[in-house]
């Protein structure tokens, strides 16, 4: 039995999204930036605050899947509730509103689940693909053609590089060459376990990093899905656009058009995470694909 109209919910370190699809077409898409993994790389807990936000974007996030008729919705949790000690207190808070409980993926599973829908609409004869999911405390790469071959997951991300290593404003150049290292050794590491990594054809990049990049670079005024979908973004674009964010104060970054004010403080450590890997790979671009893990949660819903 499948079901009819599904939500998918993704609880990540830095925004909280929601999928309502019927199967065929989406129904809504929404994004707050909640920062639920804030601070905790340094502390190992959730602040109290943070589950205050992320449980408020849900209450709204219950309202629309009423009025949409939800019949079943998957909600995931990642990094941030990976790494916390008291991460069931999140959880409790999270299933009391939604009536479900968020599932803490593994990096393996996540990787999987975005994998899936980064390349649903791709054909498998273009691969094999590497698709980037650059999360707020972790990024997964995952490598395959019609379904993934190799996994991993690095324990870097746009909130975690900040927090970790870019503390000025705008970053040091030692800070940020300290970031790129630490990025590089993690991607040396991974190629060890998961060799075919470096055999991709075509690198798929998801979440809201690169999202965010490519609308920098569009020069895009309001959000538009259907633009950044499936954009081809040049290493030298990408490129570009880390020298030109890494090098302005908070407040003449935030005047970028494209940059939404919540991502403002760790857009540049998200760019230090891409560029790594483009350089890494000596990739020539990426494919931008708006379609990642929740695309993956609402599909296996309807597999029943």
């Amino acid at each position: 039995m499948t079901a009819g109209v599904v939500a998918a919910i993704d609880c990540g370190t830095n925004s909280t999204r929601l999928l309502v699809t019927d199967g065929v077409h989406p129904l809504e898409r929404l994004m707050r930036i909640t920062r639920l993994g804030e601070g905790v790389d340094a502390t190992g807990t959730l602040a109290p605050g943070a589950i205050d936000r992320t449980v408020a974007v849900l209450r709204e996030y219950r309202k629309v899947m009423d009025a949409l008729g939800v019949e079943a919705v998957r909600m995931s949790a990642t990094s941030a509730a990976r790494d916390a000690a008291n991460r069931d207190a999140f959880m409790a808070a999270a299933e009391a509103v939604i009536g479900t409980r968020p599932e803490v993926l593994s990096g393996q599973e996540e990787g999987a689940l975005a994998f899936a829908g980064a390349t649903a609409e791709l054909d498998p004869v273009d691969g094999s693909y590497l698709v980037v999911d650059i999360g707020g405390g972790s990024t997964e790469l995952v490598v395959g053609t019609d379904e993934p071959v190799g996994v991993r997951s690095m324990d870097v991300g746009c909130v975690r590089i900040t927090e970790k290593f870019l503390h000025h404003d705008p970053p040091r150049p030692d800070e940020l060459s300290e970031a790129l290292g630490e990025v590089r050794e993690q991607l040396e590491d991974a190629v060890q376990y998961v060799p075919q990594l470096r055999d991709a054809a075509r690198m798929v990049g998801v979440a809201g990093t690169v999202t965010t990049v490519a609308a920098v670079e569009m020069g895009l005024q309001a959000y538009d899905r259907d633009r950044i979908h499936h954009f081809w973004l040049t290493r030298a674009a990408a490129e570009d656009v880390f020298r030109t964010l890494a090098t302005e104060r908070r407040d003449d970054r935030a005047a970028n058009p494209g940059l939404e004010p919540g991502r403002v403080d760790v857009i540049v450590g998200g760019c230090v995470v891409l560029v790594a890997v483009l350089r890494f790979f000596d990739l020539p671009g990426c494919l931008v694909s708006e379609s990642d893990i929740l695309d993956g949660l609402a599909a296996t819903l309807r597999i029943n």
